[in-house]
């Protein structure tokens, strides 16, 4: 029996994907939200943690932090701790995700669009330790070593689709409002955006925030 942690912030299609997973008299599946897979010690009694890449818990953002996307470093780490191979589920053309989830330490990739049947496949390979990488994500690990800003400019960037004006990032990060806007006409520049908001929209269409 292959343990199984699915990770998802949606209630519905979280039952919908365990539904189709548990069919496989093989899986033995776990359902849960992200905070509730960083509770006891459910991520070290897991052989595969099956994450969506693309749901993080905004409840839990803190702008002070240097990466917006802590929860999933938190959790790729409980992971490593406990052995438990990540596996992650992602959209194509969105290769700051691919990233992110390399980052965390994932061994196993699979398109949101691929069948139940190849999912299956991905969770026994990864759960014997080989590596799986879904072919229709093949292209955007091209891009994925390519993201051209800097931790510091994503940073900033991820407050400013936040929301935050340029006053309210230069207090959260202790910078002055010169350093703050030096670094949203850097992000200007590299992405090829118009201005910040355009900037805001290239970055999250290629997942990068």
């Amino acid at each position: 029996m292959i343990r199984v942690l699915l990770v998802h912030e949606t209630p519905l299609l979280r039952s919908a994907l365990a539904a189709a997973l548990g069919a496989d008299p093989e899986l033995g599946v776990e359902a849960v939200s992200r905070a509730e897979a960083l509770e006891g010690d459910r991520t070290a009694r897991a052989d595969v943690c099956v994450a969506d890449t693309d749901s993080p818990d905004r409840h839990t953002a803190d702008h002070h932090a240097p990466d917006r996307h802590v929860l999933d470093a938190e959790l790729g780490r409980r992971l490593r701790a406990g052995s438990t191979a990540l596996l992650v589920l992602a959209d194509t053309g969105r290769p700051g995700v691919l990233r992110r989830a390399t980052e965390a330490g994932a061994l196993g990739y699979v398109s949101k669009d691929a069948d139940p049947e190849r999912l299956i496949k991905a969770i026994r390979m990864t759960a014997e330790g080989h590596r799986y990488v879904d072919e229709a994500l093949a292209p955007d690990f091209i891009h994925a070593a390519t993201i051209p800003l800097t931790p510091r400019e994503l940073h900033v960037l991820s407050l400013i689709a936040d929301g935050c004006s340029p006053a309210e990032i230069a207090s959260h990060l202790h910078l002055s409002r010169g350093t703050v806007r030096n670094y949203v006409a850097a992000v200007t520049r590299k992405t090829g955006a118009r201005n910040r908001v355009d900037a805001v929209r290239i970055s999250r269409e290629s997942g990068w925030i």
